[in-house]
């Protein structure tokens, strides 16, 4: 018999490299339990200023503060218009990341749930490709055997299956996940309200919409006040202000018309019914894996774990929608901020038990 001696405390900053939003999470632990975590969101649209990521980075350290042990990445941004490939995406993204983080150990999750240094990564990007959503399913696995996870971000929706205290998604690209039910390219915020809805109503009538970049969900939800100004931090379809009034101004031209043609209580009705065919998109890839879990386990209760922006307003309808057994908001069993910026955390989570597993010398 022999003693170890662990790391006192281990500090790790976890980044979830997004398209439109960075997250940082600055994470410590000791021997695997949190003592501290902060989050820190970023509005960085990598299609528009990839050439800048390198700065943001660099910022998000600055803002979340502390000394590091250790970085871990997860990331989506390499699906961005402005990569021909994947490859080239992940490629410049971790190339990003060592340029802010020279001097740290940098580990990159990849689809089978694992860290890879950031040489392993840059041989093999497809493998590190789209993989936050093993940082959820993981983090969420700690705490439940068999569950659903419903992340709802500001554009797309994550949901993960966990059966017996492992991930059990059975798709590893976007592409799988979508077929299968486990992603659903619809958020809370910058999805084109085209990609939701082809008729509404108006005046008791139905009414085609305008294939047109005119408004987002984000203007849905703010209009209907399931978010408030401060939390539109995507831009906005005609690049103006955040308040309900232009969100209502938007909404209009979704028929072609103004709010000096409709009322706002039309406009109203018609916001309605775009947040309704919304969450019947995710009802849609929920119930699929919803049952898949619940065909697969023996368990009297499947709970599903609602998380992210839309985790009240969105996710939370769809679990209800499904008949979840349980339906569990992650803020209640983490801090709130936590449960916005989940991917973040998990691979901050995973990085630091990693790096005290390096540093036990038995």
């Amino acid at each position: 018999m022999y003693v170890g001696v662990w790391v006192v405390l281990v500090n790790v900053l976890g980044l979830d490299i997004g398209g439109a939003n960075t997250k940082a999470a600055y994470v410590q632990t000791l021997k695997g339990v949190i003592k501290d975590v902060h989050v820190v969101v970023e509005y960085f649209p990598v299609w528009k200023n990839s050439y800048n990521l390198g700065q943001v980075l660099q910022k998000l350290n600055d803002a979340v503060g502390g000394r590091f042990d250790a970085v871990g990445v997860t990331m989506t941004a390499e699906l961005a218009d402005v990569y021909q490939t994947k490859r080239e995406g992940v490629e410049h993204i971790l190339g990003c990341v060592r340029e802010a983080f020279c001097n740290l150990p940098i580990f990159v999750l990849n689809t089978n749930a694992n860290l890879e240094c950031f040489e392993e990564a840059m041989t093999s990007p497809l493998g590190v490709a789209a993989a936050n959503w093993v940082a959820t399913g993981w983090l969420v696995s700690q705490y439940f055997e068999n569950c659903v996870v419903v992340d709802v971000g500001s554009t797309s929706t994550s949901i993960v299956p966990i059966l017996g205290g492992k991930l059990a998604a059975r798709g590893k690209t976007d592409l799988d996940k979508l077929v299968l039910g486990e992603l659903v390219y619809t958020g809370c915020l910058r999805t084109n309200l085209t990609a939701i809805v082809q008729t509404v109503p108006v005046r008791g009538m139905v009414s085609t919409v305008s294939s047109e970049l005119f408004a987002l969900s984000g203007d849905v939800h703010l209009i209907l006040g399931n978010i408030n100004s401060e939390q539109y931090i995507s831009e906005t379809a005609d690049g103006k202000g955040a308040t309900r009034r232009e969100a209502l101004t938007r909404l209009a031209r979704l028929v072609c018309a103004d709010t000096e043609m409709l009322t706002e209580k039309e406009l109203i009705i018609i916001a309605q019914h775009v947040y309704e065919k919304q969450i019947q998109q995710i009802t849609t890839g929920l119930s699929q894996v919803y049952k898949h879990v619940k065909n697969a386990t023996i368990s009297a209760k499947v709970p599903v774990l609602i998380a992210g922006l839309g985790k009240k307003f969105l996710a939370y309808k769809a679990a209800k929608q499904v008949n979840a057994d349980v339906i569990v908001d992650l803020g209640e069993l983490l801090p709130n901020s936590v449960s916005l910026a989940v991917p973040a955390v998990g691979v901050a989570l995973m990085t630091a038990k990693h790096v005290e597993e390096k540093n036990y010398d038995p």
